[in-house]
């Protein structure tokens, strides 16, 4: 099977290209945020120059749509987009917290995974996916909050690009793993979203967002914030 992917929603700009059975796959990655807008159409031209592979020749393109980073996952499906227009390719949006969770799976086996990433704002993304057989189902949605209020099972694997940042408010007997949403974790993603039906016209490259407003003055967010402690102390004394 023939797969472009590549994923803009964190600072690290990832990009692969499955050439079929027994080819080894051919990858990049550079810094994400702003810069991905300008690096990746000619990243990714230049990975299929190197693989002798027109556009029209593959089978999918897969772009990690969210969520992540505002600006990175509206390049992401734009490229998407645009690409699949101009080849008549499907393309297959695929979770950001996912691909994390597949990274990390692949990165040291665990099959219990609360995916993480940095939402800013003093919030992180967060989502629990297991692992059966060769088939990830999700446990909890994806969500927006602060690092505490995701909820970590005994025995389950933190992992995502929180860590440093977060380390301290987050549970310290959970297995951690620094993993992100590469893209050769969104190649190994893609089949089995293929077999499910998940593709989609060019038109429905859609990024996924999870905070409702991107941006926020200081008092906007910390009147947020102070929502949501009450809600919490609500929770907590009930």
């Amino acid at each position: 099977m023939k797969l472009l992917a590549f994923d803009t929603s964190t600072e690290t700009l990832s990009i692969a290209l499955a050439r079929g059975a027994g080819l080894p796959v051919l990858e990049r990655t550079g810094p994400g945020g702003a810069q991905a807008s300008a690096a990746l159409i000619p990243a990714i031209e230049e990975l299929l120059g190197q693989a002798g592979l027109p556009l029209e020749a593959l089978d999918a393109i897969a772009f990690g749509h969210g969520p992540g980073s505002f600006t990175g996952l509206r390049t992401a499906a734009a490229v998407a987009q645009g690409l699949g227009f101009g080849a008549g390719v499907p393309v297959l949006p695929i979770g950001t917290l996912l691909a994390v969770a597949e990274e990390a799976h692949g990165l040291s086996g665990v099959t219990r995974v609360v995916a993480m990433l940095d939402a800013r704002m003093d919030e992180v993304y967060f989502a629990a996916y297991e692992r059966l057989g060769e088939a990830w189902v999700m446990r909890a949605p994806p969500a927006l909050g602060r690092p505490e209020d995701a909820q970590v099972p005994p025995g389950w694997c933190i992992a995502g690009n929180v860590l440093e940042l977060h380390r301290a408010r987050l549970p310290a007997a959970a297995l951690q793993v620094a993993a992100l949403p590469t893209a050769r974790a969104l190649l190994r993603l893609a089949p089995a979203a293929l077999a499910d039906g998940r593709s989609h016209e060019a038109a429905q490259a859609l990024p996924l967002y999870i905070r409702d407003k991107v941006a926020q003055t200081t008092e906007e967010r910390a009147a947020e914030r102070a929502r949501k402690d009450l809600r919490r102390a609500a929770a907590e004394s009930s």
